[in-house]
């Protein structure tokens, strides 16, 4: 049979735009803060734990929610979830940025979180709503893709820029105007959709997938911190634990958050493990080339975000070859191709010396962002063809979670090999004329260095430095060749799990879905001129504006 599938027009490409506001900034929101933490301590004065929970209560509950707001959109409809995100992102932003005391900066960063866990999810299921040309979604997914990166590499740029010239509350400000926008022309651009059969929401279900995550990664990103605690591995225990439950809840539940029989789907679920190891990749790479830049290269952290930008040609041509070659190439060979890529980048970045010119990390960090996004575009495309439209809201929030969770593993992982081998070197070194104590207090980290040689006077400074520099790059080389051999395994993996996924996969579900669609009643067409089917679960629900 052949497809009719309609093709998405101008109005929907509008739309994709005003889709892209959310996603920008709530990636944005994760970096923003790292430049504007010490004039917010010289204004409000926290203590160090209210400094940590000013850094992380956002991102733990943004990974938290993201199952909970995904099903959840599938329920009340994914616009209108959106657009009370969208709503309570500024409202919340407004709040951090006039915050005047710790305590409420806190809290107003939690609302944020909140907000934010329900923007990602719902922007990639409308995506899949507005998109039914396998080759168009496939295109918008890229493009979606591309926005979260750009987000957070885009967040220090604007939050330096801002703080060279504001107070730090414009920092947050920076939302308000965006989210007005989605709010004003969003009514107008987006379809809604939601699943009419879904059901209530399992509370109880919410409630354990909410304390599962936040146990697996707080302890997960305290252990990278401040190393193995048992307090810290506790957490992740019972985490594991609650996880469990929920998992063995949602077996039995009538309505359930998260359909597990999706993961019998082998393209789901390995594209749900790329996503987990693609994370890993990314996040080890930003940490090393951060560092790298700011710590090796003594650049100021504005400059140094300025310089990151200069890979996103790399990654733009990285992702148009990819998406040529998509439309021929099996998506598994493809994913592993990426996965290679990544691959070759943390081979360069190994290479890398404090000598070494600043070209050969940007690069070497192009190619890993490269190669993760051609896999990662792919397996989103995957995870929403897969996952019935229904679906797809919590089917987008499980693949978000899996990355926040690869994300914590690639700061506790790949950082943790980084530190051990730097402080083996540390401890084994005795650069000449360096007190024992600075050389002890160096011991820990790059910065504590960086810090204990501003301490000392003459050449020892400059000795201690050098050392520490050198033991820096000797971690960096050990991690980055631990995450190129984690990446050649994935890739070997996803190649042959996804070896009989045919190109033409997403386009056949298309036509199926159209086929079933064509038997019954005609009902009338959305917005978009889209027909839509009955909400039985055999095609799409019905659509309301």
């Amino acid at each position: 049979m052949t497809s009719t599938t309609a093709k998405a027009g101008r109005k929907e490409w509008i739309a994709l735009t005003v889709l892209l506001l959310p996603l920008l900034l709530v990636s944005m929101d994760m970096g923003v803060l790292y430049f504007a933490l010490p004039f917010i301590s010289e204004d409000l004065e926290p203590t160090a734990p209210q400094q940590l929970w000013m850094m992380d209560v956002y991102g733990f509950l943004l990974a938290g929610l993201l199952i909970t707001m995904g099903a959840l959109g599938d329920r009340i409809g994914r616009r209108r979830l959106l657009l009370i995100g969208a709503a309570a992102f500024g409202a919340a932003s407004v709040a951090a940025a006039f915050a005047n005391s710790a305590e409420m900066l806190i809290a107003t960063r939690a609302l944020l979180g909140v907000a934010g866990a329900t923007l990602m999810p719902s922007t990639l299921a409308l995506v899949r709503n507005m998109f039914h040309d396998p080759a168009q979604r496939r295109t918008a997914i890229g493009v979606w893709t591309a926005a979260l990166t750009a987000g957070a590499t885009l967040g220090p740029v604007a939050g330096g820029l801002l703080l060279e010239h504001f107070w730090w509350g414009s920092a947050f400000l920076l939302n308000v105007p965006a989210m007005v926008l989605l709010l004003a022309v969003g009514p107008f651009l987006l379809p809604e959709f939601k699943d009419a059969a879904a059901g209530r929401l399992d509370l109880v279900g919410a409630a354990l997938s909410l304390v599962a995550v936040l146990g697996v990664i707080y302890g997960i990103k305290e252990i990278a911190a401040e190393g193995v605690e048992p307090r810290y591995l506790i957490c992740i225990a019972v985490g594991l634990v609650v996880g469990f439950l929920f998992v063995r809840r949602q077996r039995t539940v009538a309505d359930p958050l998260i359909d597990l029989g999706l993961f019998r789907n082998r393209a789901y679920s390995a594209s749900i493990a790329v996503n987990v190891i693609a994370s890993i990749a990314m996040m080890g790479s930003a940490l090393f080339n951060t560092q790298y830049m700011q710590l090796v290269l003594g650049m100021r952290p504005l400059e140094a975000a300025l310089w990151s930008l200069t890979v996103m040609p790399v990654i733009m041509v990285a992702l148009t070859v990819s998406g040529i070659a998509a439309k021929r190439v099996r998506p598994g060979f493809l994913i592993g191709a990426g996965l290679l890529l990544a691959v070759a980048g943390f081979v360069v970045m190994s290479s890398a010396r404090p000598g070494s010119p600043l070209a050969l990390v940007l690069a070497g960090a192009g190619l890993v962002a490269a190669g993760v996004l051609i896999a990662t575009t792919l397996t989103a495309e995957m995870i929403l063809t897969a996952a019935p439209p229904e679906r797809a809201g919590a089917a987008g929030a499980t693949s978000e979670t899996g990355s926040e969770l690869g994300g914590a593993l690639g700061i506790a992982i790949l950082g943790s090999v980084a530190d051990a081998v730097y402080g083996r070197d540390m401890r084994d070194a005795s650069p000449e004329g360096v007190p024992a104590d600075a050389l002890h207090a160096a011991n820990d980290t790059l910065a504590a260095a960086n810090a204990a040689a501003g301490r000392l006077s003459g050449q020892a400074g400059d000795r201690l430095l050098d050392t520490a520099r050198d033991a820096f790059t000797h971690g960096m080389q050990y991690a980055t060749l631990g995450g190129a051999v984690l990446l050649a395994l994935a890739a070997i993996v996803a190649a042959g799990v996804l070896r009989d996924v045919p190109v033409a996969a997403a386009a056949e579900a298309d036509a199926a879905e159209l086929a079933a669609a064509q038997t019954k009643e005609p009902r009338e067409a959305d917005g978009f001129g889209h027909a839509p089917a009955a909400a039985d679960g055999s095609t799409e629900p019905v659509r309301t504006h």
